[in-house]
């Protein structure tokens, strides 16, 4: 069977894939597994959703015993070779990418990037490297895994996972060992900012973060560590709180130490924050939380 035809059946939920395809279809027509196959590197295309996937080959199974159109929504498509999936202002490339209709996961395996274009003129794209994106047909929700680094204009994080909405551009950064590192790169002698902590939630448009977990902020010759902070790239400054917070200046041989600190990173300077200050936690939580 040859030509651009619809092969997947009508969708009768959010999570059925259709499948159309420039080339050839093979396979038992009842039971599967249906395999397509394209001379074109974007010959085959899946759609689930605002999901769309790419390759110039992919294989749809149903569970064994149950015919192609009985398995509507447990099916398994397998796409191979330089797959590339688009989802709004993302696109992601991979070698192999394998989706299930039963949990409407799309699982991309590496190494697998992905880039974000910007919302609007004047911001930044987010770019993220991995050995595995996994993507959520029910939410705009990707996760990367192993060795991930994302990056957004000079700012720069690598963990063992990401979570991220893409819309709303919230990148959670977690650690099963060790601690997170973002760093944003500066130029001149003030040297790179890096910030450590277990946890780091990044809200990548408004260029704002807070950290979780024991915290560590190195500004050059300054090093501020406490139990949380609160970072705002605009404003230049972090809140740090702590028990307590401490301060050292290695260059002037100076420590202060409070319950909570204000890092002013553009004047190189902390100072004890008198002010009231709560971390704003439900501003950075994921959907659901």
């Amino acid at each position: 069977m040859t030509g651009l035809l619809a092969a997947g059946l009508a969708a009768s939920g959010g999570r059925i894939l259709t499948i159309k395809y420039d080339g050839t279809r093979s396979g038992n027509l009842r039971f599967g597994p249906w395999t397509y196959e394209s001379s074109r590197p974007d010959g085959v295309h899946g759609q689930v959703g605002d999901l769309e996937i790419f390759a110039p080959r992919a294989v749809l199974e149903a569970p064994e015993g149950k015919s192609m159109q009985e398995a509507e929504g447990e099916r398994t498509a397998t796409f191979e070779g330089e797959v590339v999936v688009k989802r709004g202002r993302v696109t992601a490339r991979g070698p192999r990418l394998v989706y299930s209709e039963a949990t409407g996961v799309g699982v991309l395996e590496g190494p697998a990037e992905m880039r974000q274009e910007p919302a609007r003129e004047g911001e930044d794209p987010v770019e993220v490297q991995a050995d595995k994106m996994t993507f959520d047909v029910d939410a705009d929700v990707s996760t990367s895994e192993g060795s991930v680094r994302l990056t957004s204009g000079n700012q720069e994080g690598t963990a063992d996972l990401v979570y991220y909405e893409e819309e709303r551009g919230l990148a959670v950064f977690s650690m099963r060992e060790g601690t997170v590192t973002l760093v944003r790169r500066r130029s001149g002698e003030q040297g790179d900012l890096v910030i450590q902590a277990r946890e780091v939630r990044s809200l990548t448009r408004e260029k704002q973060l807070i950290a979780t977990g024991g915290v560590t902020l190195v500004d050059g010759e300054i090093t501020t560590t406490g139990d949380a902070l609160y970072y705002d790239d605009n404003e230049g400054t972090a809140i740090i709180i702590g028990s307590p917070a401490v301060s050292k200046n290695a260059a002037e041989g100076l420590t202060l130490s409070a319950g909570t600190l204000l890092h002013d990173v553009k004047k190189h300077r902390v100072q004890a924050y008198r002010k009231p200050f709560e971390l704003p936690e439900a501003t950075f939580a994921k959907q659901g939380e």
